[in-house]
Order: structure tokens, then sequence, then C-alpha cells
């Protein structure tokens, strides 16, 4: 009976633990503004949840914060004694539907978030506002507009699909004149069938050797593509020169003209932890959060829990809301505590990086850190995922810090960053007339006492997207 009792405890323990565990964990792996978005959700969730810096006593009084001296958790007799709660001040109690009015006017504070950035759907159909469209071509064009896909191309239908779509109510030349609509919208381009026609789309009178463009456009993409020069050259009868110029406008368009409204498509990068070198020259690790709402549970609803005669509902309301708030700020202060302990085993670890710049980056396992943290090495990974750090080099995301490497010919650890580093040096000072091969930069890594086989520098070389020697090739 005892072995029972005893595994149906721990069981319930478990149980009781899960939920805890998925939040810290989930907490762990957010960075500094998601961090920030997710405390917003939960400030307006939570009644009983308080930002500090905005909370204000009633009457004037100035409520004290909770402080550590408070009962903590205990978790497999939840929020069973409140003797120790402060009992002075307001004694009123809400009902719970009370209590759940009071969340929902919180909820209503949503309503003036910022919305969202215009779409590209909604940049287009705005402009398709004029009162002279014939209505079915309006109607046409606002369906093609929701067809485009995320880069802003119409494809998987054409104008044979659109009059059938549209049951025969409309007819080809209602439908070709649907899509010309579109096709003259901002941004130019918008609306092509393919790449040809999209750069097409975006040459204007106005645009520079507009003639010459116009033909390596249309007839020579596949040869632009391949870096075949010579054979635009003999098959149109331009100079290399007049080619080139007409590459250098090309480069100046848009292949992808939708993509600018793709919220994924511009992102801003904010750091978790900032680096900087003290006095001494040692490198002291701060987290980003002097302005991260300072979170304490009510104390007020605190009280009203301690006073076993009040409503039982609203009791348990109040018991669950702060339940989840205690969860809540314990795994952002764990979330603290572990982000900085990693990230200082991490700048300790590549102090040669900071020193002398990326070149210098030291072999590292996330392994290393968790042992050296004293923590699971999944918990490393959430700590750095998405995580950035400022530095007197940069800003980088800890994950940069992190990677593999091989030995040079003295014997000394070589991280594949080097490498890398070493590569793109190789790559920029060969003669672009006779560009290097893969099998030529490993000779000369050899040179240099780094081994590395050829299909790693194909690799490196294709992750950096540096063109293979034929592509680099100039004429």
């Amino acid at each position: 009976m005892r072995l029972d009792t005893s595994q149906q405890m721990r069981t319930d323990m478990r149980m009781r633990m899960a939920p805890r565990m998925i939040q810290s964990m989930e907490i762990l792996q957010l960075p500094w503004l998601a961090l920030q978005e997710r405390i917003d959700q939960e400030l307006i969730e939570n009644p009983l949840l308080e930002d500090l810096r905005e909370s204000v006593a009633p009457e004037g009084q100035v409520e004290e914060p909770s402080t550590d001296d408070e009962p903590k958790v205990d978790e497999t007799e939840i929020y069973d004694d409140w003797d120790n709660w402060d009992t002075s001040g307001e004694q009123h109690r809400p009902s719970r539907a009370a209590l759940v009015e009071e969340s929902d006017r919180k909820h209503d504070a949503m309503q003036n978030m910022a919305s969202r950035p215009p779409s590209l759907h909604d940049s287009l159909s705005e402009q398709l506002s004029f009162p002279d469209i014939d209505p079915k071509v309006r109607g046409l064009a606002e369906y093609i507009i929701s067809n485009l896909d995320e880069n802003g191309y119409f494809t998987g239908m054409d104008i044979p699909d659109l009059v059938r779509d549209a049951g025969g109510a409309v007819t080809f030349e209602q439908a070709e004149q649907a899509l010309a609509l579109v096709q003259k919208l901002d941004p130019p381009g918008i609306g092509a069938r393919d790449l040809r026609e999209c750069l097409l789309l975006q040459l204007t009178p106005e645009t520079p050797h507009v003639e010459v463009l116009r033909l390596l456009v249309s007839n020579h993409l596949d040869d632009i593509q391949q870096n075949r020069l010579p054979v635009i050259e003999k098959k149109t009868g331009l100079s290399l020169a007049e080619i080139k110029e007409g590459l250098e406008q090309l480069r100046r368009l848009d292949p992808k003209p939708g993509a600018r409204f793709n919220p994924g498509s511009a992102q801003y990068v904010v750091p978790d932890l900032i680096v900087e070198p003290d006095e001494h020259g040692e490198y002291q690790v701060r987290l980003v959060d002097e302005h991260a709402p300072q979170l304490t549970i009510s104390r007020r609803y605190q009280r009203m829990l301690k006073d076993r005669g009040g409503d039982p509902e609203a009791r348990a309301f109040i018991q669950k809301k702060i339940q989840s708030a205690r969860w809540l700020i314990e795994s952002i202060e764990q979330r603290r505590s572990t982000l900085l302990k990693v990230a200082k085993a991490i700048i300790a670890h590549q102090r040669d990086f900071l020193d002398k710049g990326p070149e210098a980056i030291q072999p590292l396992k996330m392994q290393q850190i968790a042992d050296q943290v004293g923590v699971h090495v999944t918990t490393v990974s959430r700590a750095v995922d998405d995580k950035w750090v400022q530095t007197p080099r940069g800003i980088f995301a800890l994950k940069r810090f992190f990677g593999g490497g091989t030995v040079s010919a003295d014997g000394e650890e070589i991280a594949w960053d080097t490498i890398k580093q070493k590569l793109t040096e190789i790559i920029a000072k060969e003669d672009k007339s006779k560009p290097l091969s893969d099998e030529e930069i490993v000779d000369e890594l050899g040179r240099q006492g780094l081994t590395v086989a050829r299909r790693t520098v194909t690799k490196y070389r294709k992750a950096m997207r540096i063109p293979s020697s034929r592509h680099r090739k100039e004429f």
C-alpha cells in the first residue's frame, strides 16, 4: 500500500511539474522581443499579474512589492498555507464574474496594439480604387491579386484559366485587360508569370541601355545565369562593354517584387546580451533587460485568497491565476540566470574572437558549455537559439560561436569558420580572368598549412553563395 501511495505521489508530482517545466523551456527559448510580447500578453490575460513600474495603489497609498520572504510554492501542496500573507488594506471581495470582467477589460486593451503592416494584397487592392474600371475587369483583377504568390508572381494559371474560373461570365479580352491592369500596379514587375516577364515589366523608356536590356532579358537569361558572355557577344553582335553595361542595369531590377511585403523579409536584430570590456580589459556580459517589466502578483488578490470565508469560486479562480503568474515570474528569472551563465561561458572560451576578430574563433561544441555550466546540452541549445549578442566586434548570433574544426599541419586545432575566412581571402585575391578551381583552392590552403578535402571547399563555397570558378570569371 505504501508503495502504491508513493508511486501515486510521484506520478502526481510529475503531472504538476510538467506544465511548469514546459513553460520554463519555452520562456528560455524566446529571444528578447518575443519575450516582451509574451509578457505583454500575460499582463493582459492575467488580472493578478502586475508591472511594478505601472501599478498604483488605491487612495494614494504606496503598495509594497512582493519580496523573497513571501512563501514559496510547494510542488505537492500548492498554496495551502496562506497565514503569512499581509492582511492590511483593501478587503473588498469581488465575485468571480467581476474578476472575469477585469480580465476581459485587459483583453480589450489589445485592440489598441499596433496593426500589422499592409500586405501585398492590401497595397494592390487599394490601387484598384479607380472609378472608371469595368466592374468585371476589376473583379478579375482582384481575383488575380488574391492568387499572387509571396514574390508577386501570377503562376499556376493563365488567361484561359481566368475565363474558365469565371464560369464564362467574362471574355478572353476582359481577362487580358485584368492581368494587364494588375501588371501596371506598383511595385513594378508584379503579376508576372515568370522571371523574364517580371524583368521586362520593370523596363521603361527612361531605363538606361533599355534596348540592350530588353534584348538580354528576352533571349539570353540562361546565358547570363551561366556567365556565357562570349556566347551572348557572338549571338547578338554586341560588344562585351555593352553587355556589361546592360548587366549592370539588370542587377538593379527586382526579381521578387512582392517579397518586400513579406513580414519575414525584413528582420530587425535586437541583441539579448551585451559584451563590453571593463577598465581591466576583461569582458563583462549583461542582459538587455533594463526596460523589462518588473512583474509581481497583486497583493490585493493575495489578501483576498487568504480570506477563507470568501467566495469559493472566486478563490479558486484567484488561486489558478496566482499559480500561473508565479510560474511565469520564476521561468523568466530562470531564463535570465541560465542565459547569463551560458553566455559568460561562451565568451570566456571565445576571448580570441573578441580580441583578434572572427578569424581567431576556436572550435567549440555545445556539450562543452553544458558540462561547464552544469546543464543538459538541450538547455544550452534552447538558450542560444535565436539569441544575439552585441560585442565590440559587432552583433553576432550566439550560435555563431559554436562549430567544429580540423587540425593544421603543426597540430593546432583550427575552427571551420577560420577555414571559411581563409577561403574567402583566397578567392578575393585570385585573378578573376583565371579564377581558381576548388582543387586549386585546396592546394592553396595546403600551402598555408591547412589540410582540407575538395568536397569541403565545395560545400563551404556553396554555403557562402560563392559562385564556381566558371561563374566568377570576368571577361
